[in-house]
């Protein structure tokens, strides 16, 4: 096996953040759903935009957080993502390859702009966000970068690449490029909607594609369409060679076969914004795994991470995901 450039290649959506805050009662008279993801188009997201309170922009989207994220910890990361050659890819350009990340996806030099995700975070650190692709629906496999995903130990797709057909396609061709080169693949479940949209495919993934398996309690249970966290634990044993579970303040549980590690959550003193905090569990638990850490190990390191970014507002370099 020849050597890595890289401990992960992120492929996912390539998106810039507008956060804001919104209490309950304004998620409900908008009508969106607290705590998911929902794929909106450019008109719906203006004018959900002009009645919201004052807004901080940051580069995002899951996978490209989690690279970030490993990136920051001293990690090897490059990403895989599509923007638009206007000013909010310029912007997720600079701020990816300013935190250290390989990213060299051409822009689209038609259609959509580069995409926009708006993020409403609740008085108790719940984040709901609503999403315009733009650009993102315009990666395909002719974008997926053979050498650099051999020179990958593990390269990592975000489930929410489901959504655009084009997109899925490039997934499955990167994960078949890295498994011929004897490298690792892992997924993550992204948000309990996507799992919903995209059940069918993350199973047979879950089963027969995906070394490294991420997902939060709900999007488990989800997948497995079950409502108890340990229904789904046993199942998962079955499916996954590795599972790295998160479930918020209970912390994190670690599944290889019948070997279980359960991970105490890092404290946090107040909890802030939970948007991000799910890439960085990814991001820690990758770095740790990638530089030697055993799973449980890893496990730990991802937890801080997450607490990181859910006890401080602004602190993480990119921003974004599920929990």
């Amino acid at each position: 096996m020849t050597a890595t450039r890289f401990d992960v290649i992120g492929i996912g959506n390539a998106i810039v953040d507008v956060i804001t805050h919104a209490d309950d009662d304004f998620l409900k008279v908008e009508g969106l759903e607290k705590g998911a993801m929902t794929i909106v188009e450019a008109k719906q997201l203006i004018a959900l935009y002009d009645r919201i309170k004052p807004t901080v922009e940051c580069s995002g989207g899951s996978a490209a957080n989690t690279i970030a994220g490993l990136a920051s910890l001293g990690g090897r990361g490059a990403f895989i993502g599509k923007v638009r050659d206007d000013h909010l890819g310029d912007i997720f350009r600079h701020d990816i390859r300013a935190t250290g990340v390989t990213f060299d996806t051409p822009p689209a030099t038609t259609g959509p702009q580069t995409a926009t995700s708006l993020i409403l975070v609740s008085p108790d650190a719940q984040r709901t966000m609503q999403t315009f692709l733009g650009a993102c629906v315009g990666l395909g496999s002719d974008d997926i970068d053979e050498d650099a995903i051999t020179a990958a130990e593990v390269t990592y797709l975000e489930g929410y690449l489901w959504d655009p057909p084009e997109a899925k396609k490039a997934c499955i061709k990167a994960a078949e490029i890295a498994h011929a080169a004897g490298r690792e693949v892992s997924l993550s479940l992204s948000d309990p909607l996507c799992v919903d949209r995209h059940r069918a495919d993350f199973l047979d993934l879950a089963r027969n594609r995906i070394d490294i398996l991420f997902a939060n309690e709900e999007e488990i249970k989800s997948l497995y369409q079950v409502d108890d966290f340990d229904q789904a634990l046993q199942v998962v044993q079955e499916h996954s060679r590795v599972a790295a579970l998160t479930r918020g303040e209970k912390g994190s549980v670690i599944v290889l076969g019948d070997e279980i590690y359960v991970v105490n959550a890092d404290p946090v003193d107040c909890v802030v914004d939970t948007t991000g905090a799910g890439d960085a569990f990814a991001a820690g638990f990758l770095f740790g795994l990638t530089n030697g850490a055993n799973l449980a190990a890893a496990a730990r390191i991802g937890n801080v991470a997450a607490a990181e970014v859910i006890s401080k507002l602004g602190a993480r370099p990119m921003s974004r995901s599920s929990t």
